[in-house]
């Protein structure tokens, strides 16, 4: 058995200082919600807003990286994966500091005026199509509960002037929804392409949007090296997170 899937049980995601579970959540822990969680920025952040937190693992991981001061709200549309994302919260050394809210972050309001320091969603990649196995996972797949023009006017309602609205989108996706934020007055300041192997065209992007006008940082990594082993880079993203780095 190897490393990872040691780590990853039927139910769940052990991780080093905590355990996620998701057996009640339609879309399950996975290297896009880990690469999200680990590469967005948190110098600075005292107020986190987790959107489509599905099990949580996004809140929970910034809360990890955070000092104790940060609060952390997370909004989960499907009442199951909300339940579960709870129950892992509570579970976990940050319950004091992570909110959790069974709702629909298009009517949501949170109950403080300030407003966040950094807003991160792993959200709904495509167009609607073949119907999934369960209504919960058409709703996390496709844009038709939450499409990205919707998603990006929530965010700017929501976000402070100074911070970050990062997400994690196939590559494919990345420059419609780019170009689709430009164009709403959004500035791309972070963007990291991720490919499997140095010999692969990248299949995932990161990206960190700003209300605010800045210089934008690009850079490029690579999971696997060429022994297809974690690269240095995805290594040093991510150690303090798997078991076994």
């Amino acid at each position: 058995m190897s490393q990872l899937k040691a780590q990853l049980r039927r139910d769940g995601f052990t991780f080093k200082q905590c355990f996620v579970a998701h057996d009640r959540c339609a879309m399950k822990v996975g290297t896009d919600g880990i690469l999200l969680g680990a590469w967005a920025p948190v110098a600075g952040v005292k107020r986190i807003l987790d959107i489509g937190s599905g099990s949580g693992l996004l809140a929970l991981m910034l809360a990890q990286r955070t000092e104790a001061s940060v609060t952390l709200d997370a909004v989960e549309l499907d009442p199951q994966a909300a339940g579960q994302a709870g129950e892992n919260v509570a579970e976990s050394p940050w319950a004091s500091r992570i909110t959790l809210h069974c709702a629909d972050v298009l009517s949501w309001a949170p109950e403080q005026t300030a407003r966040y320091d950094l807003i991160i969603s792993n959200p709904p990649y495509y167009e609607t199509g073949v119907q999934c196995a369960t209504p919960e996972r058409d709703q996390a797949r496709y844009t038709g509960s939450l499409d990205h023009s919707a998603l990006l006017t929530s965010a700017a309602e929501l976000i402070s002037e100074e911070g970050f609205f990062c997400v994690v989108l196939p590559e494919s996706t990345g420059s419609a929804f780019v170009k689709n934020a430009l164009e709403m007055g959004w500035f791309l300041r972070l963007r990291t392409d991720i490919a499997d192997t140095e010999g692969r065209l990248p299949h995932r992007v990161l990206l960190a949007l700003s209300p605010k006008e800045g210089e934008c940082f690009s850079d490029r990594m690579v999971i696997r090296g060429p022994d297809q082993r974690y690269s240095d880079d995805y290594t040093a993203l991510t150690r303090e997170f798997y078991l076994f780095m």
